[in-house]
This record gives C-alpha cells, structure tokens and sequence, in this order.
C-alpha cells in the first residue's frame, strides 16, 4: 500500500537485443514522460544516484510518468558496460518501453553528467524527444546546445568548474528554447540544495506540458 506522500515505483525490464536491462517506472498522467538517463557505467554511475532519485520525485509528485535504468553490465541489467554507441543503444531501447508505456507520441529526457553525450544523441536522432534537460553536465561542447532546436534546460552547481561557464550560459542563452539554472553553493553532486535540481525540473516540466 502507497501512503500519503509516498510514491510508488514499479521494477521494469527493458529488451536491448538478446540481453535486458532493469529499470524502475512510476505512472502519471500528465505528459511528456520522462526517461532518466544516468551516468555513464565508467563514471559509476547507476539509476540510484542520489540526483536520479530527486528528479524521479519531482516528476513524479508533479504528476508525470517516469522510467530510470541501469545501463547493460550495471547493477542487475545484463551484458557487459559498454560505451559510445552502445550506450545510446540502451537509451533508445528504455525510450521505446517508456513511450509504450505512458502511451505518449513525445518524451522529456534528462540526464546526469556524462549521460548528457547520450542524451544529445537522442536529441539528434529522435523527433520524439521533446525536451532535454542535462544536470552537471560533462564532456560536451557548450557551442553545441545552442543549435539545439528543442526545449533545454541546463542544471549546474555553482561550484561545477568542468565546464567553462561563460561558455556554456552564453551558448544556452543562444539557443531558441534554452535556460540555465544555476544551483547555490553546490557542486557536481549537489550535496547542497539538491531540492532545487528538482524543482527546477518540475517546473520545466510543467512548461513542456503547457501548465
């Protein structure tokens, strides 16, 4: 039984060739969905990081759907960790079961550090993805968010020194549809103020949807 306050998360097999990953999903009905896109297996990064499971509750207690999986070769998803396309492989099998699932024609999808190379990938390759939102990003170009035609939001400790800032808010600032967000006294990994990555999400969100 879900309490008051609680939400409730369901474990989910996605298919990715011959092998399955896991995933965890919650139900909404508000749209766009959103995919969760976590870092990258050589940075040791898994669907449980600390900041995938705030902008899981805040989409989620904004009432939207959502999916996070483990990357193949991390934690209980089959296969061995790849890299590159294979990584990109994994997203768009998990945006396959997430638009199937949420019954969506488009998704919102975010991601955590160096998931921001798959996440663009996605953007590139797939109408479907409506919106990208890149928390911390790391290795990518800044010049190249501001070609991107679609919603962007751009979440950033300001204490994270790995991406040029000026760089990166003047090249968001130049995109039709782009914003930066830029979080207080916190770095990387938002040990401070990590409710505000969440907020901020849930109200780009909330825009995407046309709240």
């Amino acid at each position: 039984m879900v309490q008051k306050g609680q939400f409730l998360e369901r474990s989910t097999l996605i298919p990715v060739g011959s092998q399955v990953m896991e995933g965890t999903a919650h139900r909404g009905a508000k749209k766009p969905p959103l995919l969760i896109i976590p870092p990258r297996p050589e940075e040791g990064g898994g669907m449980d990081h600390v900041v995938a499971a705030e902008l899981v509750w805040a989409a989620a207690t904004a009432g939207f759907p959502t999916l996070r999986f483990n990357h193949r070769g991390v934690g209980g998803s089959q296969g061995t960790a790849g890299t590159g396309e294979a990584l990109v492989m994994d997203a768009e099998a998990a945006m396959r079961v997430l638009l199937e699932n949420a019954q969506s024609a488009h998704i919102a999808v975010a991601s955590l550090h160096g998931g921001a190379q798959v996440a663009l990938e996605l953007v590139s390759r797939h109408p479907a993805v409506g919106g990208i939102c890149l928390v911390a990003p790391v290795d990518v170009a800044p010049a190249a968010l501001a070609r991107l035609d679609r919603s962007l939001l751009v979440v950033v400790g300001d204490e994270d020194k790995r991406l040029p800032r000026a760089a990166l808010t003047a090249s968001v600032g130049k995109a039709p549809r782009g914003e930066i967000e830029v979080v207080d006294e916190a770095g990387p990994s938002f040990q401070r103020n990590l409710p505000q990555v969440g907020r901020a999400l849930a109200e780009w969100l909330k825009r995407l949807s046309g709240e």
